[in-house]
């Protein structure tokens, strides 16, 4: 039997990533490539389940209702963060 779950987990991570990155770059207000925009959120992702994990032990359940809301919230502070530093993402011109 082929075990398929890590792929289903990519897909997952892929679409959260692009739906907080989306709303990220919305607020702020920021134009980018619609890769960058997944990394941002992939990457606001990580540092929204690392906040998560801190105040809330992982359990047995694979979905946390806070993910995607804490990933946008991560994908808007790492956008802040590179704004700040004056960190441009690629764009269509």
């Amino acid at each position: 039997m082929v075990y398929k779950a890590p792929m289903f987990h990519l897909v997952w991570y892929i679409l959260v990533g692009l739906i907080a990155g989306v709303i990220a770059k919305s607020v702020m207000h920021v134009h980018m490539l619609l890769i960058w925009t997944i990394v941002l959120g992939i990457i606001g992702g990580i540092l929204g389940g690392a906040v998560t994990h801190l105040f809330v032990p992982p359990s047995s359940e694979r979905f946390h209702p806070a993910g995607l809301l804490l990933s946008t919230l991560g994908a808007i502070v790492v956008l802040w963060a590179c704004l700040k530093l004056g960190i441009r993402f690629p764009r269509l011109r």
